[in-house]
């Protein structure tokens, strides 16, 4: 038997290795990565209850004058409606809901919504939902005094809280605190995943806070589905019923018009195509609009605090020159998982709007990095905020949530045609305790980033 041996001239011997080691360096990394990407937990098979059930109150079309209100009940449609009564004299209508029913990967339900529009201002409500004839208890909300010039609202970041969390505890303590606040808004990624275990712990999260106050929701990357494309549930439209008439092109995007703010909310986790039908979308809503104050939000940072400084540089590019452009006041974001503040400066150096803050309310903490380019930076703890509007006059404060002390502040006062910033943050010092695992190599390397960060701006820690 003959053998025919077939040598490789050398440079061809090295550059197959180099493309092998480069193949199977990329296979690694894919595979560590894989779930990040590409695994769903399994939702474990479920059945709706037949009476109504996760009640939620939120805002309805643009105006500060509407709410919806949707809820779940049952697997099929029934006769549903909600009772509307005016208080003090107890006057009730009847508001017929509609209905839609939703198979998920786990079980079946029908979602409700029904449309309260034109109502009072500075009025007193009270509302039960009804389906089949069975009535959920009785809830109750306020409307806008309808002075323009006076906006408070509460601000949480990611929430994502784990199952028996005590999310619903701060909240109930933050609003105890700031009793002030008309509406609460989240940046995104309230629910930790789109199975109905995480479902019904958002909603014992939100229990008796937001069925009196509306709540305005955006959609997070753990509001999707993981795959090649992402997917986004319909069951989230039909929980936060706002965005089944505001849509765009199955672009998840809102405007609300609130006394003399705007906030418009935009979808962050979409491709590339869908992020410049909402640019179109934000440029269209903000050349219209004659608010005195804008707010944008969206859950991925236009300007991240993760170690990776190309994270996010495409939703930066399709909205941040809209966002300047038009004097946008304040951007709010989530999705990184640490407290962060920064101002925008003008040719001369002046600080100006817009103004951009990462925040979070969630148990979990990320390794972030230390820019000069952010003002404030908060870590290993979560944070609320509030947006207070009195006349010329925006103030941005931020807490944290486990004694509520004040963590960062800032007023933005309009005058003369000029906006003047007023960084009262800068003279609280800023919380960096991080107690590393020894065995935990990335931990170690976090706090040696801290420390370093320490050492170059001691002055922020009060030092």
């Amino acid at each position: 038997m003959e053998y025919v041996v077939i040598l490789l001239p050398m440079k061809t011997s090295v550059k197959l290795s180099i493309i092998a080691a480069v193949v199977g360096a990329i296979a690694v990394w894919v595979s560590s990565r894989w779930d990040v990407w590409f695994h769903n937990p399994e939702e474990q098979p479920y059945i709706s209850a037949s009476e109504p059930h996760r009640v939620l109150l939120t805002f309805g079309d643009e105006s500060e004058w509407s709410r919806n209100v949707s809820w779940q009940a049952d697997s099929v449609l029934l006769p549903s409606h909600l009772e509307l009564a005016l208080l003090p004299s107890g006057d009730t209508i009847n508001i017929e809901a509609n209905g839609e029913v939703f198979r998920s990967r786990g079980g079946v339900a029908a979602y409700y919504v029904a449309r309260l529009r034109n109502l009072q201002k500075d009025a007193h409500y009270a509302y039960r939902v009804v389906t089949n004839d069975i009535p959920s208890p009785w809830y109750e909300f306020h409307t806008h005094n309808g002075d323009t010039s006076k906006v408070s609202f509460l601000y949480v970041g990611d929430v994502q809280d784990t199952i028996g969390g005590r999310a619903n505890e701060m909240l109930k303590a933050a609003l105890a605190h700031h009793p002030e606040c008309e509406f609460v808004v989240c940046g995104g990624d309230l629910t930790e995943r789109p199975t109905d275990m995480f479902w019904a712990e958002t909603f014992r999260d939100i229990d008796s806070v937001c069925q009196a106050l509306p709540l305005l929701n955006i959609t997070g990357n753990h509001d999707y589905l993981k795959g090649i494309k992402v997917k986004l549930e319909h069951r989230f439209s039909l929980v936060f019923s706002y965005f089944l008439d505001s849509k765009i092109a199955d672009n998840q995007v809102y405007m609300l018009h609130y006394g003399d703010v705007d906030i418009f909310a935009l979808d962050s986790n979409r491709e590339l195509p869908y992020l410049y039908t909402q640019r179109r979308w934000l440029e269209e809503q903000l050349e219209k609009s004659s608010a005195k104050w804008k707010i944008v939000l969206l859950h991925h940072p236009l300007y991240t605090i993760s170690v990776a400084e190309t994270n996010n540089i495409i939703q930066r590019y399709m909205f941040n020159d809209l966002i300047e452009e038009y004097g946008v006041d304040l951007v709010l974001q989530g999705h990184e998982h640490e407290y962060a503040r920064m101002t925008n400066h003008s040719s001369s150096g002046e600080p100006t709007t817009p103004v951009y803050t990462v925040s979070h309310c969630s148990p979990k903490n990320y390794r972030i990095a230390f820019r000069d380019i952010f003002d404030k930076y908060g870590i290993s703890s979560r944070y609320y905020q509030t947006i207070n509007v009195v006349g010329d006059t925006l103030t941005l404060s931020a807490y944290e949530v486990y004694n509520h002390t004040l963590y960062d502040s800032l007023q933005i006062v309009k005058a003369n045609d000029k906006k003047i910033i007023s960084d009262y943050g800068a003279d609280i010092p800023e919380y960096m305790e991080f107690t590393p695992d020894p065995n935990n190599k990335r931990d170690i390397a976090y706090k040696e980033r801290i420390d370093e960060y320490v050492k170059r701006h001691p002055e922020r820690l009060g030092k």
